[in-house]
């Protein structure tokens, strides 16, 4: 059935007292913000809603909120941000103490206030994964003597980023949920915890009502986002509504960039049995 077509949030804000809203390729590209999707926010929680920004960035929240200050995203566009890194720290408190870092030096943030040893990979009870090294020149192919060399010891592979790719400018770059797929080929034990997976949005909801001061039906929480294995497989597994952004990752899979055909976003949407509630090309 073909999706419903909108080009301003408004149009659903009615119908929901929450929002769940991605960052990365709905927000911003990592290089650019766009300012009519976080006006779209800022105009939601002025008609009464609460945001909460959900995201697969494997930082702690005050990170993301300082990137989202640097690219010009006011704090008036949210209530809560809640990250991919804020629910893994639990995985890593739970587990070894003995961590190989596997990602840039910039996420080491994770850490932070954790007992958390970080060694080698020889002496490593626990690898924890945040990126690539070098995203910038790097791919998951680099690592493939490494990933076996995990799964030779049976090395538990935590993912602080489901995301598999992101837009960074016009390009698409590698995240932490390449490595985790291809470890996973391997029959290595991955531990996930951010989009689609359940405790990323139960601790977001957990926020929301701890704003609202009570209960939130989850009929009245409105997801947003542009990714189909994390943001639509999310909403989907965790029994909300979506609003699908269809000029992000997967824009190219049912047109170009900006002008997607309609017949086959809905021949996409169909193939991936996603039934968001409504599309729009860009947040605004």
């Amino acid at each position: 059935m073909p999706t419903q077509r909108i080009k301003r949030l408004d149009e659903l804000l009615p119908n929901y007292d929450v929002i769940l809203c991605d960052v990365w390729g709905v927000l911003h590209n990592g290089v650019d913000a766009w300012t009519q999707a976080y006006k779209a926010l800022i105009r939601a929680r002025d008609a009464g809603a609460k945001v909460v920004l959900i995201t697969n960035a494997p930082r702690p929240s005050p990170n993301v909120i300082e990137q989202l200050g640097a690219l010009g995203v006011p704090t008036a566009t949210f209530d809560a941000v809640v990250t991919s890194g804020d629910v893994t720290r639990a995985l890593i408190e739970n587990g070894s103490k003995k961590i190989f870092h596997l990602g840039p030096q910039r996420d080491t943030a994770i850490y932070d206030g954790l007992d958390a040893e970080l060694v080698g990979l020889k002496e490593a009870d626990v690898v924890v994964c945040t990126g690539l090294f070098d995203d910038e020149s790097e791919t998951p192919a680099d690592y493939a003597d490494q990933l076996q060399e995990m799964k030779s010891r049976d090395l538990p592979f935590v993912c602080a980023n489901p995301d598999i790719v992101v837009e960074k400018g016009d390009r698409l770059i590698f995240c932490a949920g390449a490595l985790a797929r291809d470890y996973a080929e391997l029959g290595g034990k991955t531990y996930i915890a951010g989009k689609p997976h359940k405790p990323i949005y139960d601790e977001a909801i957990r926020k929301a009502e701890a704003i609202i001061g009570g209960k939130v039906e989850r009929s009245r929480i409105l997801a947003i986002g542009d990714g189909m294995p994390t943001d639509v497989k999310g909403a989907m597994d965790n029994n909300l509504d979506l609003l699908f952004i269809s000029d992000g990752i997967h824009s190219r899979e049912y047109g170009q960039p900006s002008k997607p055909n309609d017949s086959k976003l809905d021949a996409y949407l169909d193939a991936h049995k996603a039934t968001p509630v409504a599309t729009m090309i860009k947040l605004a």
